[in-house]
């Protein structure tokens, strides 16, 4: 089983070089870390900046340097701030490759629900809805199943909508799926994890072809 690091780590072999890649809030801020080196990705935060680094060493945080989520993070060289109307308008003209999301629920066709729960009180949707609807690759990083357990890969989502049919891969504690014709197709699973297991925890259509390996380290 995969902890949010590792999520983060096998999203971060996702990436190739020269992407313009954005970060979601949670997990996703976490593939800052992992990008492989030998590689050159401009990170963009919705709130204004391209150029993100990994997470400041504890004792040389910056508080004025924050991403969409508020944590403190780094810049790299080159580096640049701009306004979100910038910011936004580089998401819209689809300059992003590939996006990294949390979500609540993705559905077997690729829908995403990532922003609401019904009855809780949130203050907006935020970025998330143009950044699934111009991304060119969208990659989720979240928890198979929920807190009680229930799968949170579905046959159609039951919580409000951020997009449809965007979700191209999914990364979770027990494996990489791809999301494609309607279903669910098993790529790879967890360290210690077995494919009866993911088949069991996933309420969606899942497609297993033949043997499944491990995710590697």
């Amino acid at each position: 089983m995969l902890d949010k690091n590792g999520i983060a780590k096998r999203i971060a072999k996702e990436v190739t070089d020269g992407m313009y890649v954005n970060l979601g809030i949670g997990i996703p801020t976490l593939v800052a870390n992992f990008i492989p080196q030998g590689i050159e990705v401009m990170l963009q935060s919705e709130n204004g900046l391209l150029g993100m680094g990994p997470f400041p060493i504890s004792g040389e945080e910056d508080a004025d340097l924050i991403n969409a989520g508020k944590q403190t993070i780094t810049t790299l060289p080159g580096s640049v701030f701009f306004d979100s109307a910038m910011s936004f308008g580089m998401i819209r003209a689809r300059k992003v490759d590939l996006t990294i999301l949390g979500a609540m629920e993705v559905s077997e066709n690729g829908d995403i629900a990532n922003w609401k729960v019904p009855g809780k009180m949130v203050k907006g949707m935020g970025g998330a809805m143009d950044l699934v609807a111009s991304a060119k690759n969208i990659i989720v990083a979240m928890q198979h199943c929920d807190k009680a357990g229930n799968s949170k890969l579905l046959s159609s989502c039951s919580l409000p909508l951020t997009g449809v049919k965007c979700v191209k891969k999914i990364v979770t504690d027990l494996a990489v799926l791809e999301v494609k014709d309607g279903a669910f197709h098993l790529l790879e699973r967890a360290p210690g994890v077995s494919v009866d297991e993911i088949v069991a925890k996933t309420a969606g259509k899942l497609i297993v072809v033949g043997e499944v390996p491990e995710i590697e380290d």
